[in-house]
């Protein structure tokens, strides 16, 4: 079986979104663009979405057929990655974040911002237009990402419905991080319990609710991708850039950024170490598209 379709792979890659997607302030979308297979993603989710309302309208015939266009050995192992990291994140991230705020925030800045070059690479002649773009997506996402957060006390179901519609989305957009949505909607701490719990008709709620913002949001950025290729990246490389501000490392309860302290030389070793991190990664993805890469 050819590397590219193996499903242990997609396995491992949907651990590292699975990963990246429990933390605020890391996309699941943007490990999804560093290991190659971003496009991919949103083809099946896509596919997987039309077929749902083809189901639903009655047009089994549609249906069928956008079943069989989807590449099962690849997005059912991705899932079941993502799905089993969010469980286990669930269990040790909050505490990670709350007792090691600093040093998390340092190594996931590593992380993120060794991978903006990926999508501007992506561009084959950026010059003014991909410029003022990412310029005018990096402002509202460099003070979206310094919103305070906080948390709802037994949200009503109809809100996890709507926060997880809104937050799906950010999962996979590179640089914008569904987390830190939920965190600012007052949700985060509130799923991740709801998960611990075992609480089936929260999860299931959310669960709907990401399908509907899911499938609707991928489709719009395939096309996106397909008519306006270059834009959309530069568009995605302005997300990145400006989310980076949820992830300096020196921060007060309210997200205000403060001057680096004596932890700064831990710091930058935990950035460097996110950049090795993305840059072992974004090799792993490139050998996976290219097998006759490896001898």
């Amino acid at each position: 079986m050819d590397s590219a379709t193996r499903p242990d792979r997609h396995v491992l890659q949907g651990l590292v979104m699975g990963a990246a997607d429990a933390v605020p302030g890391v996309s699941g979308g943007t490990m999804a663009l560093i290991m190659g297979i971003y496009e991919d993603l949103l083809t099946a989710i896509s596919s997987g979405f039309h077929m749902i309302l083809a189901f639903v309208r009655g047009d089994l015939k549609l249906a069928a057929e956008h079943f069989r266009s989807i590449n099962w050995l690849f997005i059912l192992p991705l899932l079941a990655g993502i799905g089993v990291a969010i469980g286990i994140a669930s269990l040790f991230v909050p505490e990670l974040l709350d007792r090691y705020p600093v040093e998390s925030r340092a190594l996931f800045l590593g992380l993120v911002g060794a991978s903006i070059a990926i999508p501007w690479n992506r561009i084959p002649n950026p010059g003014y237009v991909a410029v003022t773009t990412a310029v005018i997506f990096a402002i509202p996402a460099f003070f979206l990402s310094g919103l305070p957060s906080g948390s709802i006390e037994s949200p009503a179901l109809w809100m996890a419905f709507a926060g997880a519609a809104v937050a799906i989305c950010a999962m996979i957009l590179p640089g914008v991080s569904g987390s830190f949505l939920l965190l600012v909607l007052g949700l985060y701490e509130p799923t991740l319990e709801a998960v611990r719990d075992l609480d089936l008709a929260y999860v299931g709620v959310f669960a709907l609710g990401a399908v509907v913002g899911l499938g609707s949001f991928a489709t719009l950025l395939r096309r996106l991708l397909t008519t306006s290729h270059d834009r959309t990246m530069a568009a995605l490389v302005g997300l990145m850039v400006g989310s980076l501000r949820a992830l300096w490392p020196w921060q007060d309860g309210d997200r205000s950024l403060l001057a680096p302290d004596d932890t700064a030389l831990t710091v930058l070793a935990l950035v460097v170490v996110g950049f090795v991190i993305v840059s072992v990664i974004q090799r792993s993805g490139s050998r996976s598209r290219h097998p006759a890469a490896r001898s």
